[in-house]
């Protein structure tokens, strides 16, 4: 058995960035918001920081290097995104009433600590480690610091589903929820895929998209290293305007694109949309083209002008259209969203895991959870039954 020694560390940039990243690949479950430049990107820009109630405690595991092996001293055996909250913005699994009540009784349930990637309701590792035993023990240490750094919690949110297999064992309590993911199973064309669905959607598709045809709107393409400054600055117009619009604030600044355009090209896709020569509008997505993976998130969007049915072509059928031509495998919308259904996404089921430490709390959430989890079971079986595709 191995002995580790635990470590918290308050700066990513404290971890070698290929340490880290090969710690990542070996996952079953990584994504590209796990790689070192875009957790790095989060908090060198102030998105995800101290000031902005996202306070970095990675957990990490170290052990001695194995005899002959290159380079001296520890080698990371495990590591976990941990972050203390003051709040609970910009999660997408809601526990706002859970603070209300510890409110109503005069208890602080900030801080608590949150395993996540900022802004980003991707599943994906949370227990990044070199094996079994070293992840097991890293939850261990997860729960222990919990504990006794006297904390209301512990939530870790969208865990893959041996994760979350793993952390129901050891005690946590499970939430469920809903996304839309879009799949691939090898179509040739963008017609090809229309062809699955009832005739009803089938319809519905071509009808927005040749609304934006005959609104003079064209759409290009650009991936990693061809996205220029100018498109970058674009983009961060557009994607500030949807948070305008809806009278909140951007959590993420420019800085912030800058810095993963620049780190991780290879995973970024810009669609932008324009009109009698000038941008108007934009989608920003990561993409994982690794056979392995196989898959494209839906993450940015924003416009400068309203038209009809540009956000469907924008963030759904261009990388619908991009995933079918580079054989891209899964399209994951985000959070939420029935109106994908139309476009061909269906429900997944969704986890996250909780602990908490007052007893009278954690046994009146667990309740709270069974009867939710009654309802998100009826909710998926009735999305089923509303299947976009054609019978048969």
């Amino acid at each position: 058995m191995e002995n580790y020694r635990t470590q918290i560390v308050f700066d990513l940039a404290e971890l070698p960035a290929p340490d880290w990243d090969a710690l990542v690949a070996a996952q079953p479950g990584a994504t590209p918001f796990l790689r070192h430049a875009f957790l790095h990107a989060l908090h060198a820009s102030g998105s995800a920081c101290d000031e902005t109630g996202w306070s970095p405690r990675y957990l990490t595991l170290w052990t001695a290097r194995d005899a002959g092996a290159a380079g001296q001293g520890e080698r990371l055996a495990a590591a976990m995104p941990l972050y203390a909250k003051s709040h609970s913005y910009g999660e997408y699994v809601f526990d706002w009433a859970w603070a209300d009540a510890y409110a109503q009784h005069h208890l602080p349930y900030y801080p608590k600590l949150l395993s996540a990637i900022p802004f980003t309701p991707v599943q994906g590792a949370r227990l990044l480690a070199e094996n079994e035993h070293a992840r097991r023990h890293l939850l261990q240490c997860a729960l222990a610091l919990a504990e006794q750094s006297q904390l209301s919690s512990l939530h870790v949110l969208f865990p893959d589903q041996g994760e979350a297999a793993q952390m129901e064992d050891a005690g946590m309590l499970m939430r469920h929820g809903v996304q839309f993911h879009w799949t691939n199973p090898g179509y040739d064309s963008f017609e090809a895929f229309l062809a699955t669905l009832s005739q009803k959607k089938r319809k519905n598709i071509r009808a927005e998209r040749r609304r934006v045809a005959e609104a003079g709107i064209g759409l290009r393409q650009l991936r990693g290293a061809e996205i220029g400054e100018a498109d970058w600055r674009f983009f961060h117009r557009c994607y500030r305007q949807t948070y305008r619009e809806h009278h909140s604030t951007p959590y993420l600044n420019l800085d912030f694109f800058q810095r993963i355009g620049a780190a991780m090209p290879e995973n970024l896709l810009l669609v932008v949309a324009e009109r009698a020569g000038q941008p108007i509008a934009a989608s920003l997505v990561v993409y994982d083209a690794d056979p392995a993976r196989s898959t494209l998130f839906g993450r940015y969007w924003g416009a400068l002008e309203h038209h009809p049915c540009l956000h469907f072509e924008t963030a759904y059928y261009q990388p619908l259209e991009f995933c079918i031509a580079q054989g891209i495998r899964t399209f994951e919308g985000g959070a939420q969203g029935e109106h994908k259904m139309a476009r061909g996404f269906l429900p997944v089921a969704t986890r996250s895991a909780h602990w908490l430490a007052h007893p009278a709390f954690a046994d009146a959430v667990e309740r709270f959870l069974e009867r939710e989890r009654q309802g998100i079971d009826a909710y998926l079986d009735e999305l089923n039954d509303r299947t976009p595709f054609a019978r048969g």
